[in-house]
């Protein structure tokens, strides 16, 4: 076994430490970050700080679940796939409330649902996964060739934004489009696909966060800052969609001009991976203040591996180095092993503008372990 393949093994060994007495304790919970005494909060009860009007509906809640899919793939203890159909029970409620779902269903369904019915064959996981599909097709502008990001609220209207972060939501279209025989689901992916190709990708391998379209015309209005630190800048973790979701993409129908654009941007991120391996919120941030997001850093090594399941075995090396160096930054300097904090991944930003840095959340932990099984070659494909 090759040297980074032990240390996986054995970094993986202290997730199943951890995960043992972490998924009892929060059961019945959907979390998305941890408080001052290190407990998880519930998203799906309305009690998290963080819940505004969209608790339930909440993006990141398919994560915890997807957290428990990876351990009951790994460990086959039917505790662990007990404690995600919780969160499955739970997200089947949104249909019904509709109006706060959008463009992050993929996020929601594809760790919970769709990863059930790929370990399990469950039929509900089918039928949920098939639902979330169907409303992610809905939002396609067939104009602009894009999907829909979010759902008009207040006064902003953001009819025409698309999102670098749906690279990875698509993924779900990939799956319905090959579950059930109909080639528009993976025709409305890779059409949006080819205008984030288009529109948000820099010759340089940076990454636009949010491109606004005109919803009528198609054409390309302005680029946005969105969480990084402002326009034409570099937000980490959209640098991270960008590079897993056109890996993802390739993976799903083989066109080279995606795997090229995964690799394009995985370079820049190289180029610009801190000697330290702590990844900034923003590649172009001031030097002060030094914000991290170890989510993103996760999100970015995820991808690199990914690439390297593409390339030629001299290439494949050089993205599980750099992968390799960010998981073990991560594990050394910003990871909690203890029983003070439920969260393991530390340090983590939502965004640069954020009024809260350096909090947990709990993707960052998905990505986190689901980079580990990549390391060492085992688990399902979720995306």
């Amino acid at each position: 076994m090759e040297n980074y393949q032990a240390w996986a093994q054995e970094t993986l060994e202290k997730v199943r430490e951890k995960m043992e007495w972490v998924s009892e304790k929060n059961r019945d919970r959907i979390p998305y970050t941890t408080d001052a005494q290190g407990n998880y909060d519930d998203r799906s009860d309305g009690s998290s700080q963080w819940t505004v009007d969209n608790g339930l509906n909440w993006w990141t809640n398919g994560f915890w679940g997807g957290i428990m899919w990876l351990m009951y793939q790994d460990t086959k203890d039917e505790r662990y796939a007990e404690i995600a159909r919780v969160s499955e029970k739970k997200l089947e409620k949104c249909f019904d409330d509709f109006y706060g779902l959008h463009h992050d269903v993929g996020f929601m369904y594809l760790p919970t649902a769709v990863a059930d019915y790929k370990l399990t064959g469950n039929e509900d996981g089918k039928r949920l996964g098939m639902h979330a599909a169907n409303l992610l097709a809905g939002r396609f502008n067939p104009v602009g060739g894009f999907i829909r990001a979010w759902n008009r609220t207040g006064e902003d209207d953001n009819t025409g934004w698309a999102i670098v972060d749906c690279m990875m939501n698509i993924s779900l279209l990939y799956w319905a489009s090959e579950e059930s025989g109909d080639p528009r689901f993976g025709q409305i992916a890779r059409m949006h696909a080819d205008t984030v190709l288009e529109n948000f990708i820099r010759p340089d391998g940076s990454v636009c966060h949010i491109v606004e379209f005109n919803p009528e015309t198609g054409s390309m209005v302005k680029s946005y800052g969105g969480q990084g630190y402002g326009e034409g800048s570099s937000w980490t973790r959209g640098q991270g969609w960008a590079v897993y979701g056109f890996a993802n993409s390739y993976k799903n129908t083989g066109k080279k001009e995606y795997l090229d654009a995964a690799k394009r941007v995985a370079h820049y991120c190289m180029a610009n991976l801190p000697e330290s391996g702590i990844i900034p919120v923003d590649f172009r941030q001031p030097a002060e203040p030094a914000w991290e997001d170890s989510c993103g850093a996760c999100v970015i090594a995820c991808g690199l591996l990914e690439i390297a399941e593409h390339v030629p075995e001299l290439e494949k090396n050089m993205y599980i180095g750099a992968a390799v160096k960010i998981l073990k930054a991560i594990a050394r300097n910003r990871a909690d092993w203890g029983e003070d904090c439920d969260a393991i991944v530390q340090n983590c930003s939502a965004a640069y503008h954020s009024n809260y840095h350096h909090i947990t959340m709990v993707y960052a932990d998905y990505f986190f372990i689901e980079a580990l099984y990549k390391l060492v070659g085992e688990g399902i494909s979720i995306w």
